[in-house]
């Protein structure tokens, strides 16, 4: 079988994107492996296939899944490609809104390459939990913004270990039985982060991770007394804001806005 498929990035975090509006495509979990792998397929972060919305509460739905296989329940720097590409595939320019398993994301296009989606409400919220770790003790934070996400502080995000204290804290028995995605954020000034991310699903750092993104900022407003919106500096070197309202652990409208680029189309055998 032959699929068809765009390849885009959202600050870094890259992504296959699958017309599936007919749901004639069902890939296996080896098939998205494959696809995603970069030594011996197309390379991405995930992927995700457009379907039609069916229960007639959202303009288009969506099937994401991690580069392992596995299936996940949203992506914020992928909502913004999805955005783009349904937009580009079905020529729609005003908003819109998709469903999720996480639930119901709504979409704008702001006139340039970039894209706001306004995510579901964060739950969950967690401050200031010691976990024991390999090296001791550490204080970190959690909310759900769609996806788990623990929150480390840490003073210099270059010398974070995201890689081994990722892994750890990912499979942490703190986390079960689902396990976290995990951010080290650095504090680069007044309303201002700087964030890193080792990603559940993909099992490493990537450049960039929207829902990682936006649960360092609304965890950095509540330790750290921030004001909507929040700048946020990624590793792939883009920045992304995120915009809320409320504190004190109840938020409201959380919207991510960054870009959305397309790299390249093309067709792979699976």
């Amino acid at each position: 079988m032959q699929i068809a498929f765009t390849k885009m990035n959202g600050a870094g975090n890259d992504f296959l994107l699958i017309d599936n509006r007919s749901n004639e495509i069902h890939l296996t979990p080896q098939q998205i492996t494959r696809l995603c792998d970069r030594h011996r397929g197309v390379g991405a972060d995930g992927i995700i296939l457009l379907t039609p919305c069916t229960t007639g509460d959202a303009d288009w739905a969506w099937d994401f899944y991690n580069n392992d296989g596995g299936s996940a329940e949203m992506c914020g720097n992928g909502a913004r490609c999805f955005a783009r590409y349904v937009g580009k595939l079905t020529g729609v320019k005003k908003d819109f809104r998709f469903k999720t398993r996480a639930g119901i994301i709504s979409a704008r296009f702001n006139g340039d390459d970039t894209v706001t989606v306004t995510l579901t409400a964060p739950r969950d919220l967690r401050l200031r939990e010691n976990v024991s770790l390999n090296a001791g003790s550490s204080e970190i934070h959690s909310v759900n913004t769609g996806v788990p996400h623990a929150v480390l502080f840490v003073t210099d995000a270059d010398k974070a270990m995201v890689q081994p204290i990722g892994s750890e804290v990912r499979f942490h028995s703190h986390f079960a039985p689902r396990g976290t995605n995990v951010n080290f954020v650095q504090v680069l000034g007044p309303n201002a982060i700087r964030v890193r991310t080792y990603e559940r699903g993909v099992e490493g750092e990537t450049l960039a991770c929207g829902t990682g993104v936006t649960a360092s900022a609304l965890i950095a407003s509540e330790i750290h007394k921030f004001k909507s919106p929040i700048r946020v500096q990624v590793q792939g070197g883009d920045q992304l804001e995120v915009s809320f309202e409320g504190q004190g652990g109840k938020f409201a409208n959380v919207a991510l806005t960054g870009p959305a680029e397309f790299v390249f189309e093309g067709r792979m055998k699976v």
